[in-house]
C-alpha cells in the first residue's frame, strides 16, 4: 500500500500534475510526454519515476520506447476525483495548453499512419501474410466464433482494411459493417465485395463507430489494435456498440522487440500481453473468455475472445 505522504509528495511538483492529467487522457510514450511538455526526456523520464514509484503511472517498455499509463485505481481515482473538483470551472492555462500540445502529438501520429495506410493498400494482404500464415489465423478466428451454421447476427469489422473479414464471415451475419479510415482501403475492399448482399463498407474512425448502442452481434478487430493510438478506447468503443452478450474477437500480435515495424509499417505498439487487453477489456465492461496462441511464423498472433455480460447480470450488477 502505498503512503499518502508518497502520493502527495509526487504530485507537489507542476510538472508531475501535468503529467497526471495527460495520462488521464491517453497512454504516452516517454518521447511524446517530452514533446507535449516541451522538456527533455531524460527530465520526464525522472518525474515519470517519482509518479510509478508511488501508484500513479506505470511504465512499460516496448522495444526502445516506453509508454506510461495510469497506475493502480485505487490509487489515482481518488486524486483525480479531487483534481476534478478543485478544478471544476476553472480553466488551467496549462493545462489548456498541454491539451493542445497533445492534440497535435496526435494529428501528427494519425497523418503519419493514413498516409502509410493509403500508400501501403494494394499490399495489405500481402504485407499481412509476411508476419504469419492468415490461413492458420482465419481458420482459428472462424473456430472461435462458432459452426459455421450459426448466424453471427450484426457483425462490425473494425479497421476492415481490404475487407477480408468481411469476405470471410458477412455470408454468416445478417448484416455486416466494415469501417476503415482510409478511402484507399475501403476502394479495394468494395472491388473484394462486390458480390456480397449484406455487406456495407462506410469511412469512419474505430474511436468513433457509426452504430447505435447495443447494436452489434459480434465485432472484429483484426491485425488493426498495434496500429492504434489507443487501444483500450479502441476497446472501449467497440463495446459500446456490443449488444448484451456480445462477442468482441481481437487478432493482434503477441510482445515482441522488432522495432524495425514502428517505422518501416507504421506499428505504434510492439504486440500485447494477456494483461494488458484484459485490463483493457474489464475497464470497458468485458470479460476475456478465450485465449489462443498461433505460433511458427515471424510474430506470434494472440487471439483473445471477449464477451459483453448478458441483460440479466448487467441488471443485477446496477441494482
Amino acid at each position: 500500500m502505498v503512503e499518502p505522504l508518497n502520493i502527495f509528495g509526487a504530485l507537489g511538483d507542476a510538472t508531475r500534475l501535468r503529467i497526471l492529467v495527460l495520462l488521464r487522457r491517453m497512454e504516452l510514450s516517454v518521447g511524446e510526454l517530452a514533446q507535449v511538455l516541451g522538456q527533455s526526456q531524460p527530465r520526464v523520464s525522472r518525474h515519470v519515476k517519482i509518479l510509478c514509484d508511488a501508484g500513479l503511472a506505470e511504465r512499460r517498455k516496448e522495444g526502445s520506447w516506453v509508454f506510461v499509463a495510469l497506475g493502480d485505481p485505487a490509487v489515482v481515482t481518488p486524486i483525480a476525483a479531487a483534481l476534478d473538483g478543485w478544478a471544476e470551472g476553472q480553466a488551467d492555462h496549462w493545462a489548456v495548453a498541454d491539451a493542445a500540445r497533445l492534440a497535435a502529438v496526435r494529428a501528427d501520429r494519425a497523418a503519419s499512419a493514413n498516409a502509410w495506410f493509403e500508400a501501403h493498400a494494394g499490399e495489405w494482404d500481402a504485407i499481412r501474410s509476411l508476419h504469419v500464415a492468415e490461413t492458420e489465423v482465419e481458420a482459428a478466428i472462424a473456430e472461435m466464433l462458432g459452426a459455421g451454421d450459426r448466424s453471427l447476427g450484426t457483425l462490425i469489422d473494425i479497421g476492415t482494411g481490404t475487407g477480408r473479414m468481411l469476405e470471410l464471415f458477412a455470408g454468416r451475419a445478417d448484416a455486416a459493417l466494415g469501417i476503415d479510415r482510409s478511402s484507399e482501403m475501403l476502394r479495394l475492399a468494395r472491388a473484394k465485395l462486390a458480390g456480397v448482399a449484406n455487406a456495407e463498407l462506410r469511412q469512419a474512425d474505430l474511436y468513433a463507430l457509426p452504430m447505435a448502442d447495443d447494436a452489434a452481434d459480434v465485432a472484429i478487430i483484426h491485425h488493426v489494435l498495434h496500429f492504434a493510438q489507443q487501444p483500450g478506447a479502441a476497446i472501449a468503443e467497440a463495446a459500446r456498440v456490443l449488444a448484451p452478450g456480445g462477442r468482441l474477437l481481437i487478432a493482434d500480435f503477441a510482445p515482441h522487440d522488432r522495432e524495425e515495424l514502428r517505422a518501416r509499417d507504421a506499428h505504434v505498439r510492439l504486440g500485447f500481453t494477456d494483461e494488458q487487453i484484459a485490463g483493457w477489456a474489464s475497464a470497458a465492461g468485458l470479460r476475456v473468455t478465450r485465449v489462443e496462441t498461433l505460433g511458427g511464423g515471424e510474430l506470434t498472433v494472440k487471439l483473445w475472445l471477449v464477451r459483453k455480460a448478458p441483460q440479466a447480470l448487467q441488471e443485477v450488477k446496477a441494482a
